[in-house]
């Protein structure tokens, strides 16, 4: 018997999706605050403002508003640009923030012990069907596996559902 803590496991989420629509009409969905605000949160949520400073090293700050039924409160998600690869990779930082970007402790939010501080995130563009579609692979890494993980996941996977929608729509 050992009086050491069970160490929590850790996984990366990943999630890979085929978009109609081609690699630079999702690059700019993914990196202009104008088209980011009509997809970004889960379902049900919107996001009321999109702050972005598009460099490597630069910060982007982005709302997200809860549906009225579960208090219509505004929360941020920021984070740092790591490397940009234009129209194939985006690797970049994010964590909960105040409006202004500065972090918060999920703690602080009430947010259960396996919630990240910081979460790194790598998106890969890829084009298919001849530049007509194309794959998007998202992986947030070094989740620790419990239910903030599964709601992560849902979210991500809604976000996308949103994004998907917002391509189709123009």
């Amino acid at each position: 018997m050992t009086d050491k803590p069970e160490m929590a496991r850790k996984e990366d989420l990943v999630v890979t999706r085929i978009l109609d629509a081609p690699v630079e009409l999702v690059w700019k969905a993914c990196t202009d605050p104008e088209h980011v605000v009509r997809w970004w949160g889960p379902k049900y949520y919107t996001s009321p403002t999109c702050v972005i400073d598009f460099r490597e090293g630069g910060k982007y700050i982005f709302a997200m508003r809860a549906p009225p039924d579960q208090d219509g409160q505004d929360s941020y998600t920021s984070g740092v640009y790591k490397k940009i690869v234009p129209m194939e990779r985006l690797e970049f930082t994010q964590g909960l923030s105040d409006k202004d970007g500065n972090p918060i402790d999920p703690a602080q939010m009430g947010m259960p012990p396996d919630f990240p501080k910081e979460i790194r995130t790598v998106i890969v563009f890829r084009p298919k069907a001849n530049g007509q579609m194309t794959e998007l692979i998202i992986t947030e890494y070094n989740w620790t596996m419990g239910q903030m993980a599964v709601y992560s996941l849902a979210g991500l996977h809604q976000s996308i559902d949103k994004l998907a929608e917002a391509l189709a729509t123009g």
